[in-house]
């Protein structure tokens, strides 16, 4: 049970980081949006160390390990938009293509340069 609330209170903290980077979104009218705001957010947050990796560990583990999950509803959107995406079957193809290489990459070497850096704090 109190791991269940923790996980609860993780994740609710990255909702009230989402929803702060909404609101910033709509008050400045920026281009950028508010989810990505964010994440930009909890980022320079958990860098300046004003949150605790250990305060929203359990939170995040659970959303990635569930990713594909999130996605579902996406594709069984794209339905309902069909008539955009007909003919146009080979260039989607190589845009999907090209854009999981380029995420496969980043992530590899991103996933590497976390590595060694925990490496060598640790070693």
């Amino acid at each position: 049970m109190l791991k269940l609330m923790q996980i609860v209170m993780h994740i609710a903290i990255l909702y009230g980081i989402y929803l702060i980077g909404n609101w910033i979104q709509a008050t400045f009218h920026l281009f950028l949006p508010g989810s990505v705001i964010g994440m930009l957010l909890l980022f320079i947050l958990l860098t300046l160390k004003v949150i605790k990796l250990k305060w929203v560990e359990k939170g995040t583990k659970l959303i990635v390990d569930n990713l594909a999950l999130f996605f579902i509803p996406v594709t069984v959107g794209i339905i309902n938009y069909y008539q955009i995406f007909a003919g146009k079957g080979i260039f989607l193809i190589f845009i999907i293509i090209i854009g999981t290489v380029f995420v496969m990459g980043g992530s590899g070497l991103v996933g590497q340069w976390l590595i060694r850096k925990k490496e060598v704090k640790h070693g």
